[in-house]
């Protein structure tokens, strides 16, 4: 379901204020006519007016000394058939203090009874997730008071409130089936290319691409596979001598049909979220859905618990900037997450990231970067000195 947009920004008249300045003019000017054009000045302090104006309406970035206000929702305001087992998102417009994010400011109730449940929070994000299933066909409401304050200490002027209606069934995300492409943290089509020294824990493999286009691991040869001082598990290609050729050849079968079951999953919980943008978020279960890019400039999180699934279906490309940090909360396991990718994916220098990355495009490590998770790519894995573990 989507987050609600919530319009906060303050109407005021401008043109009264330039009106009166206008009039002011005459008095400004004169005896001075006949040294300067007064139109021209004119038209110049019109232009510095209007500057200032838009300049005092810019909304203030994430991290600045205004006040905070509560910008988007999920459930949005009045939304019914939500399901039972929801997991309440309220994105704020500033970094919050996550120690005034708790049941006492963030409060949920079925008309006067409250809700038990937990509340976490990071950057802009609070998520409430119900201590018990929420009743079906019944009307909620969740209030956000005034002791939410921003990192710089600001508290919200008026409390936000907002309501929604429960359906009659709880949201059950299936997980992605990987099949036999789970055996490896590393799967590619054409390449796997390493700028030593990485470190692996797992099996990788590559097909139908032969071992000559696996480089930089000095790999020592054995009956069917190959070994490095570099990978905790063994290398397989589709030139070493069988069972391999066969086995690859049912891998990679089942990583195209685990990337098509990803990528086909209908009736997305969050559709464009933040445009793409997950820095400072916090992820809640669910299937994502972008068309675009996705992005994340600055750490996000991902909160849920050990058996929830969360599926991110992006269309264009996937990429982490340099020291990046994807932070699991919840109790939430690397194993439950998958990116499935249609453009290349890109993990900065440093940058840690967690999950199962299914790519039809490839994916590129940077110098440093970590992955807890798998890369499983339909061309090549470009790996630069890395840490790769399995979930």
């Amino acid at each position: 379901m989507n987050l609600e947009k919530v319009n906060t920004t303050p109407t005021v008249n401008k043109l009264e204020y330039i009106n009166l300045f206008f009039k002011q003019l005459p008095q400004i000017f004169n005896g001075f006519t006949k040294l300067i054009k007064v139109p021209a000045m004119l038209a110049l302090l019109s232009i510095m007016l209007l500057a200032g104006c838009k300049k005092s309406e810019d909304n203030p970035s994430p991290g600045s000394n205004a006040t905070p206000v509560v910008i988007a929702t999920s459930p949005s305001n009045n939304a019914s058939g939500v399901s039972l087992n929801k997991v309440i998102s309220v994105v704020f417009s500033e970094e919050m203090d996550a120690m005034t994010l708790n049941t006492s400011t963030l409060i949920v109730k079925q008309g006067t009874s409250t809700v038990s449940g937990n509340v976490s929070s990071s950057g802009t994000t609070a998520t409430f997730t119900p201590a018990a299933q929420f009743t079906a066909g019944a009307i909620y409401t969740v209030k956000v008071t005034t002791g939410a304050k921003s990192n710089t200490g600001k508290a919200m002027l008026s409390d936000s409130q907002f309501s929604f209606t429960t359906g009659s069934s709880s949201s059950t995300l299936a997980t992605v089936n990987l099949g036999t492409a789970g055996n490896y943290v590393i799967l590619a089509k054409t390449a796997i290319n390493n700028g030593p020294t990485s470190n692996i824990t797992g099996d990788i493999a590559l097909s139908p691409a032969a071992t000559s286009y696996i480089t930089g691991f000095s790999l020592t040869n054995a009956t069917g596979y190959a070994t490095s001082s570099q990978i905790t598990g063994k290398i397989f290609a589709a030139d070493m001598a069988a069972p391999t050729p066969i086995n690859l050849t049912t891998a990679v079968g089942d990583m195209n049909t685990a990337y098509n079951d990803a990528a086909g999953r209908s009736n997305p919980d969050f559709l464009a979220l933040n445009s793409g943008n997950l820095g400072g978020k916090t992820l809640t279960p669910g299937l994502y859905k972008w068309t675009n890019n996705v992005t994340a400039p600055t750490n996000f999180t991902i909160s849920g618990g050990p058996n929830d699934i969360w599926i991110f279906q992006v269309a264009g490309n996937l990429s982490l900037a340099s020291s990046v940090n994807v932070t699991l909360i919840g109790g939430a396991q690397a194993k439950n997450i998958f990116w499935q990718v249609a453009g290349t994916v890109t993990i900065g220098t440093s940058a840690k990231f967690k999950g199962i990355i299914l790519s039809k495009t490839g994916v590129t490590l940077q110098s440093g970067a970590t992955l807890n998770g798998r890369a499983l790519a339909q061309t090549a894995v470009i790996l630069a000195g890395n840490t790769v573990t399995t979930p």
